[in-house]
């Protein structure tokens, strides 16, 4: 079988061996001239051929005055004239059968006839910076790099410009196999440049920086690809989708939020969601030149200097929810034996008192934690500051035991702002990681120890998607395992008595009109235990919001949570998990997820939101539910979710109440 035709048109792109330049400049300090350096200085390049309509010569080159006169096509063209001449030119290298364009310019307003003109040709941008392939000598960009770049594991895309000559100038240890701006995307998209990525044996972690998402079935293949071949994925995402903005009859939209579709999607792959640059950056950095622990789930290990910085730690730690190892007796005897009396043996540890043979104490202390049988990595937490007097023994005991043992070591400076650059820069040279911020640093741990192969859910939504009749609820729910209480929906209230005998005592009334929070209109009536009871409260409900009344068997008393469906415009429809009542929305902690999954991936969820794994677990003497119950249902959700048809935006259950013998869906809402 034959290489896919839009990934080898992307590879012909991406390692171009003839480029034309259009617009090259010889006017000082202008686009074109930038333009021009860079690609000449692409060592992977043969040929170079520049492009200019006035200037004979340009870099002491021959020029053409048009990219029709080229006697040969190439296998990249970049675009550096104005805007009101981009269709023109994409539009002429298409026909020529060039390989692929570079488009630099806003292309405000240009879009559709953007991507009319390329047809078939692939296209970076347009409003990006181009791209650096490192790993194959190519220098596709606008603006003077520095020269020294050195090829390494990371692949890098963003959205941002500005984002992508800020990781190529850091001074961190950040070695690219690839860096992308990908600007619009009118025609390539990340995911194809993802693809690519993952062809290259160089790339072993991936950055992301992305605005929003596109071509979302090719993004989800290579996020797959990249799951498959165990290569990390960190991502930053700006902005929201539009999923619960109109979702104002469903409790799951307005708890799932704006950010619910980038939750689901990077959950589902496995993805490393970093919150800020510096914490992106750390952990690049972490993957890219440091170890892996040797399975997952393994906790951190920390050795200070300070006993304040220590504690700092352990507070910063604790909020971040980052898991410190609990060291075995053996490793504590052992650190006990070793640190001046009046210290503490614990993780995190403070070492220092007297100061005597820093080198040698601080050597044995990490050697000890990193031998322990619950630590995944094990940092040197201190202040890298410039050391006046010479005194070189924190990074000497670090590069001493990252040179004698395998384990992960990595260096944790509290404040970026107080790092020795030369000492980081030894460091990094020989392998270890600093990581410059608590904060930031601490994430990025989390993250390291936290990387696990996962499985992907599959990208078809199966042959029963969008066929299930919604019809009832209850009904609905039912007929894919979720258990309901005994219910029917009357009209009168003798019938009401007679279904409250039937399903059984005590029972609760609810309103069957439109009504979307039945709560809030008075239009739940619970725990009627006899006939007059049951009159009685189907009479109020007619009276104020007509004759169609639920009567239902009565829940045991449990822990209660929201399962929902929304539908994302992007990825189509999400499972909300959160905790459940008439408190629903006010409560922040919820997990979203892509469907479908299994029981195995929903217990891994519950985990994900402490507060619901607290109620589960029983608290002020309550027995604990039945957690194979609710993943179960979680499961069946997910199941469910797939076949609603388009028409369905949402789906609620509130509440799922949660006991030792199961769980029950009492109410549901189709909307």
């Amino acid at each position: 079988m034959g290489e896919d035709p839009r990934r080898a048109a992307v590879r012909r792109l991406l390692e171009p061996r003839s480029i034309a330049v259009v617009g090259a400049s010889a006017r000082p300090g202008s686009f074109g001239e930038r333009l021009t350096i860079e690609a000449l200085r692409s060592p992977g390049v043969e040929r170079v051929h520049l492009v200019h309509p006035h200037h004979a010569e340009v870099q002491g080159r021959r020029t053409v005055p048009s990219l029709a006169d080229l006697d040969e096509t190439v296998d990249l063209v970049l675009l550096g004239v104005p805007d009101a001449a981009l269709v023109d030119q994409v539009s002429l290298a298409a026909k020529r059968g060039d390989g692929g364009a570079v488009v630099f310019g806003s292309a405000t307003g240009l879009a559709d006839p953007l991507r009319a003109a390329a047809g078939n040709l692939p296209m970076v941008g347009g409003g990006c910076m181009g791209y650096l392939n490192l790993a194959r000598g190519v220098r596709a960009m606008g603006y003077l790099e520095r020269d020294d770049l050195t090829p390494g594991p990371i692949a890098f895309v963003t959205h941002s410009g500005s984002v992508f000559s800020a990781m190529l100038r850091t001074h961190r240890r950040l070695d690219y196999s690839l860096v992308v701006s990908s600007g619009q995307e009118l025609v390539t998209s990340t995911a194809d440049y993802l693809h690519y990525a993952l062809d290259l044996p160089q790339t072993r972690v991936i950055g992301l920086f992305l605005e929003t998402m596109r071509s979302i079935d090719s993004l989800r293949a290579a996020l797959a690809r990249a799951a498959d071949q165990d290569v990390a994925v960190v991502a930053l995402t700006v902005g929201t989708s539009e999923v619960g903005q109109s979702l104002v009859a469903a409790h799951s939209g307005a708890i799932a939020g704006g950010d619910a579709a980038w939750e689901a999607l990077l959950r589902a792959y496995g993805v490393h969601r970093a919150r800020s640059l510096d914490e992106l950056i750390d952990t690049l950095e972490l993957f890219a030149i440091g170890r892996r622990p040797v399975r997952p789930g393994l906790g951190v290990a920390s050795i200070h200097d300070s006993g304040g910085e220590r504690t700092y730690t352990a507070d910063v730690a604790e909020r971040l929810g980052v898991s410190f190892a609990q060291l075995s007796e053996a490793t504590l005897s052992a650190l006990a034996g070793r640190i001046d009396d009046g210290l503490a043996a614990g993780n995190p540890l403070d070492v220092w008192s007297t100061g005597a043979d820093t080198e040698e104490l601080f050597a044995n202390c990490l050697a000890m934690l990193a031998a322990d049988d619950s630590v995944g990595v094990t940092a040197l937490a201190v202040d890298l500051v410039e050391e006046f007097d010479g005194d070189d023994a924190y990074p000497e005991a670090l590069l001493r035991v990252h040179a004698e043992l395998d384990e992960p070591f990595v260096a944790l400076a509290p404040t970026s702002a107080a790092v020795h650059q030369p000492t980081a820069a030894r460091l990094r040279t020989a392998g270890i990681p600093v990581l410059e911020g608590l904060e930031s640093g601490l994430r990025a741990l989390r993250h390291l120890v936290t990387h696990r192969r996962v499985t992907p859910p599959p990208l078809t939504t199966g042959s029963a998607s969008g066929t299930v009749e919604v019809g009832g609820g209850f009904a609905l729910l039912s007929s894919y395992g979720i258990p309901v209480p005994g219910s029917s929906t009357v009209t009168a209230p003798d019938d009401a008595v007679l279904t409250a005998e039937a399903v059984g005592w005590p029972v609760a009334l609810k309103t069957a009109a439109e009504v979307a929070h039945k709560v809030d209109v008075g239009g739940v009536v619970l725990g009627l235990t006899d006939a007059a009871q049951v009159q009685a409260a189907y009479d109020d409900l007619a009276a104020r919001l007509g004759p169609a009344v639920l009567v239902q068997a009565m829940a045991p008393a449990g822990v209660e949570l929201a399962l929902g469906v929304v539908r994302d415009p992007h990825l189509g429809p999400l499972v909300v998990l959160a905790a459940g009542g008439t408190l629903v929305e006010l409560v922040a902690q919820r997990v979203v997820a892509l469907p479908p999954f299994d029981e195995s991936a929903a217990l891994a969820l519950l985990d994900e939101v402490p507060l619901i794994s607290q109620l589960l677990d029983g608290v002020r003497g309550a027995p604990p539910a039945d957690r194979a119950a609710v993943a179960a249902a979680l499961a069946a959700l997910s199941r469910l979710a797939l076949d609603l048809p388009d028409h369905v935006d949402a789906l609620d259950i509130n509440p799922l109440i949660c006991t030792p013998d199961g769980v029950v869906a009492v109410d549901v809402l189709v909307c």
